[in-house]
């Protein structure tokens, strides 16, 4: 699958189109200015119609100052303010479902410059508990989200699916058991298939987690979060490619570990709409409206 770089093609088309606004101001505007005059001067009875031909700007130039400052407004709220996104898997359940539409906090861990991402104004640290979205390490192109679990110099642990944080293990509650809803109709487990939803405390965070009831858990692992990085894990513990399985042997290469400081794209903050497939005999939803926790 070919990933479009949307902010270096926002940046082009800026730049594009305010160097045309520029080149009319300095060169093409004074241009015209003067044939008018000219024109004015060689006649006593002025022709309105040839007075706006000699006015009238090229297309292009038409076009550059026309979009211009749209496209430059757009670059500054999505570069340094509010950027949307769409959650394209179940990584994050029961927080996040497939087809919400959420927005990101560009601001929340500082001013970074668009397309190189270096960050030029320091605001804040990603928090335990935050739900963060990131460029995936194996491929910088994709944007990946999961909850800040480790921040750097912290020691995790994950055994029998608990999670430990410099030698304490993270609060969890059992809310409710309801069936598997990523069993497939007519899978010969669906009758049986049942998911646990937690209420798990992580920092000032409280949120839930789920865990598959009837799969294994992995053997017990541990890590030391190196210093600029951060340990992400999905809520939705049993199905999410993570931090949890970095360096894990005779493990696919895909497997990506944890997330340099300079791959944070924002911090998630609220869920605007739900739209699964995006088609017009699916309209939107807006009841899923709500603060992300």
């Amino acid at each position: 699958m070919t990933h479009i770089n949307f902010p270096l093609l926002l940046v082009i088309a800026v730049a594009v189109a305010g160097f045309l606004a520029l080149l009319d101001f300095v060169w093409f505007a004074p241009r015209r200015r003067r044939a008018v005059a000219a024109y004015r001067q060689q006649t006593d009875n002025v022709d309105p119609q040839i007075v706006q031909e000699l006015d009238k700007e090229p297309l292009l130039v038409e076009y550059g100052k026309s979009f211009f400052p749209v496209l430059a407004v757009v670059l500054i709220l999505r570069s340094f303010l509010v950027e949307p996104f769409q959650i394209p898997s179940g990584s994050m359940k029961p927080t996040l479902e497939v087809g919400d539409f959420i927005l990101v906090n560009k601001f929340a861990y500082g001013v970074r410059l668009p397309v190189i991402d270096t960050k030029i104004i320091d605001v804040g640290d990603p928090q335990r508990g935050d739900v963060m979205v990131f460029r995936y390490p194996n491929d910088p192109r994709i944007n990946y989200i999961k909850r800040v679990v480790g921040l750097p110099g912290d020691h995790i642990r994950y055994a029998d699916k608990q999670l430990f944080i410099n030698g304490e293990a993270v609060e969890t509650e059992l809310v409710e058991t309801r069936p598997d809803d990523e069993i497939p109709p007519g899978h010969p487990l669906q009758a049986v298939a049942k998911v646990e939803i937690y209420e798990e405390q992580l920092g000032d965070v409280t949120h839930q987690i789920r865990h598959k009831r009837l799969s294994q858990p992995p053997a017990p692992k541990q890590w030391t979060v190196p210093d600029g990085h951060y340990f992400m894990v999905g809520d939705n513990r049993d199905n999410s490619n993570d931090s949890r399985y970095w360096n894990a042997p005779n493990m696919p290469q895909e497997l990506w570990g944890m997330v340099p400081d300079n791959y944070i794209v924002g911090k998630a903050f609220a869920v605007w709409m739900h739209w699964p497939e995006p088609k017009l005999k699916n309209l939107p939803s807006f009841s899923s409206v709500s603060l992300i926790k």
